[in-house]
């Protein structure tokens, strides 16, 4: 891969679509990384982060107008700076040394359907859920609201199903606050060996399910 390798998007709108999820990640942790892929075999490119405070990976895939070869983490914010709206296009920026989750990204293929639920509840449960933490957060005495209690909380309202999904909750409110959860049309329940995968018109969250997902979700709702 050649460091400021330039590549362009197939599809109008990829490029703008790219710059609001980088800066919502940006928002969360000014010095977040993301990993590029691209195979010239796909034509397509994908980039993974993982958002500051959720416990899930997210992606963003996109058709290319021409094949590339791209393997590599780098900084969100230089990535941010190198999208050219008015060409459909971004600048690969140089390589910056990885956070530990870079080196474990879901399957690329493989995935098996297993569902759909409709978006419109989907955003209803996740704000719903998001109402309940804060509701009951504030219902703590302000010496029994330590970090602890709050984290508890979290991970007992984010580790519920989504539904009659075996998705966790966390998946949802990522993509609610991702800005994912965007159209009318149903979003896609996907797994690949111990993966889980929301698809949605905006981008995947993905999660690891049963006993190697990781830590809980951090405690502030979005």
């Amino acid at each position: 891969m050649t460091a400021r390798q330039r590549l362009v998007f197939a599809d109008p709108g990829e490029a703008a679509g790219l710059d609001a999820f980088l800066r919502r990640l940006l928002r969360w942790e000014k010095a977040a990384a993301v990993r590029i892929q691209a195979g010239a075999g796909t034509g397509a490119v994908g980039v993974f982060a993982k958002p500051a405070r959720f416990d899930v990976l997210a992606v963003r895939t996109a058709r290319l107008l021409e094949p590339a070869e791209v393997d590599v983490t780098v900084s969100a914010g230089e990535l941010l700076e190198g999208i050219d709206e008015s060409a459909e296009a971004f600048t690969v920026p140089g390589a910056v040394t990885g956070p530990p989750w870079a080196g474990m990204l879901p399957p690329r293929g493989g995935w098996e359907a297993f569902g759909e639920v409709p978006a419109d509840a989907v955003r209803t449960v996740a704000a719903a859920a998001i109402g309940e933490f804060r509701q009951r957060a504030e219902q703590l005495g302000r010496q029994e609201r330590s970090r602890e209690k709050l984290d508890a909380l979290a991970e007992e309202i984010w580790s519920r199903p989504l539904g009659r999904t075996q998705l966790p909750l966390r998946a949802a409110h990522a993509a609610h606050a991702l800005g994912f959860l965007v159209g009318e049309a149903p979003l896609k329940l996907l797994r690949s060996g111990s993966w889980l995968r929301l698809r949605t018109q905006a981008g995947s969250v993905v999660v690891r399910s049963g006993s190697e997902k990781g830590p809980g979700l951090s405690v502030t709702p979005v």
